[in-house]
């Protein structure tokens, strides 16, 4: 099986298994991706897609979909852009009333020490982030 790179269309009916044909079909995939050792990419902005359809479509927790995002990225077949980051961002928007991309955007500017360059005041919430807000 050849690499790839996900879709969010894919990870959902694997997590939420809602379609009698999709799902069962993902998840056989899967699991031929794990035994053949193929590497499926799974973007920043698929996340972002996927948290947001999750909680706002199918209204589940934060907690719970951070959790099955968390366990789904150590799977050896999966990789990210960036999994301590992603991970980390999984966790603060779990922990947080934030949008996954601003948990992104702090979980990037701790990681790297810089500003974010934000309006958005939820940043502040993190001890480790300094927003910046532009001004003219």
């Amino acid at each position: 099986m050849k690499a790839g790179v996900l879709d969010a269309n894919v990870v959902l009916r694997f997590f939420l298994q809602d379609d009698p044909v999709q799902s069962p079909a993902v998840t056989a995939y899967f699991k031929r991706a794990k035994d053949q050792k193929t590497d499926l990419l799974l973007l920043d902005a698929i996340v972002a897609e996927v948290t947001f359809v999750m909680e706002k479509v199918y209204r589940r927790r934060r907690s719970q979909i951070a959790d099955a995002l968390l366990d789904f990225i150590q799977n050896p077949f999966i990789t990210t852009q960036g999994s301590d980051l992603l991970s980390d961002a999984l966790v603060r928007y779990s922990a947080h009333p934030i949008d996954f991309p601003d948990a992104l955007v702090a979980a990037q500017a701790a990681a790297s020490d810089i500003v974010a360059v934000s309006f958005d005041k939820d940043l502040d919430r993190f001890p480790d982030v300094t927003r910046h807000e532009p001004k003219s």
